[in-house]
């Protein structure tokens, strides 16, 4: 790996940012079972619990808090957002310019100035198909010496999580000593170095990147799959042999609507 330790002309102005989606996916058959799901999700995801994991994101790439903004909504969901500026400059450690998954989490004292942190919740359901799906969106915008990245295994681990979508991209430019632009600071192939191999053997993946334009896309589908884990409040062994595979199928077709961006018709 080539280290990129270049003198600049300035501050490091190059704007990196980190889109993390993930979704959740239960089978909930009447009325009650999806109104206890969404009570349920507005409980394990609140804007306090999420206030919680973005305070230690903001660790990880060593921000300084500078702005809160929660928000529980009625009748669910919650969002909370974070403005965040240029923590303690230390040395940088050589790790920081290596595809690798980041701490979970240590406090990594970082640079970086007029950044933000954001996380905004989805719980819906399906009208007629008796699927719920909760999906929570997560951005870490940051300027300075470390990439955002660093904060993906974090957040991995901090949601369960059966299809995950990630985004990345660096914009704007910086100058070195001599003026000439640099557009990123740090090599990158594939997002997936940035997660660690233990998690990887859980999905299936697949890369869109735009090596070009410094644009990078993952997205994730859990290979395993047992039923109880997508019901709520009871077990398999309650449902018929045919209505397990039915209620499979339709998590199934749940599953890959949201892996391939695209609705599939039974």
């Amino acid at each position: 790996m080539t280290e990129r330790h270049v003198t600049l002309h300035g501050f490091n102005n190059l704007t990196k940012s980190l889109s993390f989606n993930m979704y959740d996916i239960c089978y909930t058959k009447t009325k009650e079972e999806r109104e206890a799901y969404l009570e349920y999700i507005d409980e394990q995801y609140n804007a306090d619990r999420l206030t919680h994991i973005l305070k230690n994101v903001s660790d990880i790439i060593g921000a300084h808090v500078l702005n809160i903004a929660k928000q529980d909504y009625v009748p669910q969901g919650a969002s909370v957002t974070f403005l965040v500026s240029e923590g303690p400059v230390v040395e940088v450690p050589t790790e920081s310019y290596e595809e690798s998954p980041g701490p979970l989490p240590d406090s990594v004292v970082m640079q970086l100035d007029k950044s933000h942190i954001t996380v905004h919740t989805y719980p819906e359901y399906h009208p007629d198909e008796e699927i719920s799906t909760f999906r929570a969106d997560i951005d870490v915008s940051t300027c300075g010496e470390i990439s955002p990245l660093k904060a993906l295994n974090y957040l991995i681990h901090s949601f369960e999580t059966d299809t995950m979508t990630i985004d990345y991209r660096v914009r704007g430019f910086t100058r070195d000593i001599n003026g000439d632009k640099l557009f990123i600071d740090h090599d990158i192939s594939s997002i997936q170095n940035y997660i660690p191999d233990e998690v990887i053997d859980l999905y299936d993946m697949i890369d869109v990147n735009v090596y070009q334009e410094n644009i990078f896309h993952t997205k994730c589908k859990l290979k395993r799959f047992d039923l109880n884990n997508y019901l709520f409040g009871y077990t398999k062994d309650k449902l018929t042999a045919d209505e397990q595979r039915e209620i499979t199928e339709r998590l199934h077709n749940e599953m890959d609507e949201i892996y391939y961006g695209k609705n599939i018709i039974r």
